[in-house]
């Protein structure tokens, strides 16, 4: 209701999203890659989540978390491609005002989310490494549910407080964001009263998410490591790493991208820099993940055969 009202009092209703500002063909051609990225994306991760909820060999809490993983993967990526497609399109790109505060709140919500379920699939590598013995009475059925809501309800509160007080800003002057997003920096330099707190808030929140998961996710894989090289042979080393090496991947590429881009003064900002890497972590990424998870994942890549073998062949269902 508080949303609401703030809105109601603006005097501008919408933003202008300059997004990236070409000749009129080259927008075409950006429409049509990046269509692309986001069709593969959302196949990618469906397939993914299919694989994972009809191979009953699948059914762990690797696997489980994966699917939630694939299946946030594809809001991540829709909280902003969908609105850029028409933008490529459209002479006037505009978004609302609620608009933009809504899509501000659900792409750092999912971000969020991401670091949550991140830190918490390296925490289940954790275990099946390092407390074998414990691991399927630790990773039950019923805590891996318990952690997954765990990961979303905190991913969609801590962003709540941010999105309340850039909403409660005051914006009658220009309405143009130099983004192809409804980013805080730009997003609150608009505003006809600057607020520091507004802006301060989102770097603290988006900061202390970033440093506190990460860090997490850096000793769960401490321990896998020391563990490996303690109780391992040479030989079988490499298949015990093997099954961590897809998510240290999507680790390193997600946290690098976002962490240049957040987690640093704003005054060494550079918008076009600061585009290149949003497109990298929110449009890239999801798309690298699928691939990421199938091709690194001999149990993945068996999963996807038998699956196509029974959609070719219905008598094998």
């Amino acid at each position: 209701m508080a949303l609401k009202e703030a809105i109601n009092q603006t005097f501008v209703i919408e933003f202008i999203l300059l997004g990236f500002p070409t000749q009129p063909e080259f927008q075409i051609v950006l429409f049509v890659c990046f269509l692309t990225i986001y069709t593969l994306t959302i196949t990618g991760n469906i397939l993914i989540i299919t694989v994972a909820i009809a191979e009953t060999r699948l059914h762990m809490p690797m696997y489980f978390f994966l699917a939630n993983f694939s299946f946030l993967e594809i809001w991540y990526t829709t909280s902003t491609v969908p609105n850029m497609l028409l933008d490529f399109l459209a002479e006037k790109k505009t978004i609302s005002s609620i608009g933009c505060f809504v899509q501000f709140y659900f792409f750092f919500s999912l971000g969020a989310t991401e670091c949550y379920l991140l830190t918490t699939m390296g925490f289940d590598r954790y275990l099946a490494i390092c407390k074998p013995l414990h691991y399927s009475t630790i990773m039950n059925p019923n805590i891996c549910i318990i952690l997954a809501v765990i990961c979303w309800a905190s991913g969609f509160t801590s962003f709540v407080t941010p999105a309340i007080l850039i909403s409660r800003l005051h914006f009658c002057g220009p309405n143009v964001i130099n983004h192809f997003i409804c980013d805080p920096v730009p997003l609150v330099e608009l505003s006809c009263e600057p607020s520091q707190v507004a802006q301060l808030s989102c770097y603290i929140i988006t900061s202390a998410i970033l440093a506190s998961t990460f860090m997490f996710t850096v000793v769960s894989y401490g321990f896998i490591l020391s563990t490996i090289f303690k109780h391992h042979r040479t030989s079988s080393m490499g298949k015990t790493v093997s099954t961590c090496a897809s998510h240290l991947t999507v680790v390193i590429l997600f946290y690098g991208s976002v962490m240049t881009a957040y987690v640093r003064p704003t005054s060494r900002h550079s918008v076009e820099w600061d585009k290149v890497i949003t497109v990298f972590y929110s449009i890239i990424t999801p798309l690298l993940n699928p691939f990421i998870y199938s091709l690194r994942n001999k149990e993945v890549i068996d999963a996807l055969k038998r699956l196509f073998s029974k959609l070719r062949d219905p008598r094998n269902i």
